[in-house]
């Protein structure tokens, strides 16, 4: 089975999140912007997104979109 390179994603929270949520998405990198939060970056595997859904969702944010970035 071929190992799969990750792909890059982006996700809009609605909120402005904190220091200390950002900090939940270490592999993500974050840009505050006026009406919320972008994180961006590498996600391994469908699971690893999962994981990073599940997280938005335990903090209890608001995503208003997920995309797939170009290679």
């Amino acid at each position: 089975m071929p190992v799969q390179s990750p792909v890059r994603y982006e996700v809009w929270i609605a909120e402005q999140i904190s220091a200390t949520a950002i900090a939940a998405f270490p592999e993500l990198a974050a840009r505050r912007q006026p009406g919320g939060t972008v994180l961006f970056g590498p996600v391994r595997d469908q699971a690893h997104l999962h994981g990073v859904l599940a997280r938005i969702q335990t903090l209890g944010l608001t995503l208003l979109e997920l995309r797939q970035l170009p290679d």
